[in-house]
């Protein structure tokens, strides 16, 4: 694995201007193209960076959902088109919604231009792969959100009709107790940083190439404790301060990511200065600043753990 990137004050995303290049994103990949059902915001910006995507659909790509709630839906959408660009998979990436769902934080007129309803018809189809976001909902119980019963519906349907679903943070926390009724925690403080995850089982195909240990940003104020889990989840990585890290049940065709490997290297530094400009209590992310001082630049130091761990659920398909 190579030595973590340090780089200072920059635009939060990564382009040809900063100290880490573009081509680092994709090199020693194999050629690939990431087929996009629309021109989403970030289509544009991907390009740029020498990412290979296009508008359209292959047949011969593999196939996989993105159901996407977190509220900037662009700034997701742009993290995982960038993973999944960076794959060396062929992959036709469909964005899907939850009928009938309204929008405030992303325009309705955005999602709707280019998000397709997950429906009746959709759910006659099987697909390669789905990933499911998380959501700002940690706080509340699951069947009080409400697309509740619609997400259930997705899940259940998940476990026959697609070969992988990647179910992060939220979503890992939803699909655990959905599947395995598995409850979450509050946590007396955020988790909240970069931190070092223990690979348990490294044969399996999701930590190949991942080494002993890697880096995970986590931000959360809840957590699912191992010793509630069901015999039929393997913890693949985790330990320390976070406790669980990544875990999948094969039978099931779940994987759970209780962090955010996808994230670009600035949005930690973006959550803290918002909580602390509304006057929030928050310390600075662990293990993620400089010197551990916000103000020196941050350590991008999960990047070739995200690109090895997208990688290989997208070879897993």
């Amino acid at each position: 694995m190579k030595s973590p990137k340090k780089i200072g004050r920059q635009p939060s995303r990564l382009s040809a201007d900063m100290p880490v290049e573009a081509s680092s994103l994709i090199e020693n990949l194999s050629p690939n193209m990431l087929y996009l059902n629309s021109a989403v915001a970030a289509f544009d910006t991907l390009r740029s960076e020498g990412l290979p995507l296009t508008v359209g659909h292959a047949p011969h790509a593999k196939n996989v959902l993105l159901l996407n709630i977190m509220p900037l839906k662009c700034v997701t959408e742009e993290d995982l088109c960038r993973m999944l660009a960076a794959s060396g998979i062929d992959i036709n990436l469909t964005l899907i919604k939850i009928p009938g769902q309204t929008y405030k934080t992303t325009s309705q007129e955005y999602v709707d231009t280019h998000y397709v309803d997950f429906d009746e018809n959709m759910m006659q189809r099987f697909t390669d792969g789905l990933i499911i976001t998380g959501a700002p909902l940690e706080n509340m119980d699951f069947e009080a959100v409400n697309y509740w019963p619609q997400l259930c519906a997705l899940m259940e349907w998940s476990k026959t009709h697609s070969t992988s679903t990647l179910n992060i943070c939220w979503a890992a926390q939803a699909a655990l107790y959905y599947h395995y009724g598995v409850r979450k925690h509050p946590l007396a403080d955020k988790m909240f940083g970069i931190f070092p995850q223990t690979v348990f089982l490294s044969r399996h195909p999701l930590m190949q190439d991942l080494g002993n240990t890697f880096p995970m940003p986590h931000s959360r104020h809840t957590e699912v404790r191992s010793s509630e889990l069901p015999k039929d989840v393997a913890i693949l990585a985790g330990g320390g301060k976070t406790g669980l890290g990544l875990l999948a049940d094969d039978e099931r065709r779940q994987v759970f990511a209780v962090g955010h490997l996808e994230y670009e290297p600035f949005t930690l530094d973006k959550e803290y200065r918002r909580d602390l400009s509304k006057g929030l209590p928050i310390l600075p992310p662990e293990n993620y600043y400089i010197n551990n001082l916000p103000d020196h630049g941050v350590n991008f130091s999960w990047r070739e753990a995200a690109l090895t761990f997208y990688r290989n659920w997208a070879k897993s398909l």
